[in-house]
């Protein structure tokens, strides 16, 4: 076989329900990465190119699907509105992306052990 070692491993990690629908994953956890980071919603959304409505409904179904507020907002006026995560949204965030690191550490050392004579 021919030596290919450009080969990479990616692993995407995704939490399904239980009739196998997505309810977060790698899109829903950068969006929150990105609220955390500008603090808004719009400012999160326009930063990753999506559409604020978009934004919006990303939330409000990873909301509803896991049974918890993931955003506290306030209405712009004079100090301007804004957002942050939730104790809860913290907490998700925190467990997935560490779940994610544990995974795809144990994903890289078993492609390699597998595909290391490629």
């Amino acid at each position: 076989m021919k030596t290919n070692h450009d080969l990479r491993l990616a692993v995407t990690l995704r939490l399904l329900d239980g009739e196998g629908r997505r309810r977060f994953g790698p899109g829903v956890a950068a969006l929150l990465e990105e609220v955390r980071e500008k603090r808004s919603l719009r400012a999160a959304a326009a930063s990753m190119g999506m559409a604020y409505s978009k934004a919006w409904r990303i939330i409000r179904t990873a909301e509803e699907a896991l049974g918890c507020k993931l955003l506290d907002s306030t209405i712009g006026g004079r100090h301007g509105g804004g957002a942050a995560l939730t104790k809860e949204a913290e907490a998700l965030l925190a467990a997935y992306q560490s779940l994610r690191e544990e995974v795809s550490a144990y994903a890289q050392e078993r492609f390699r052990e597998h595909f290391r004579d490629l």
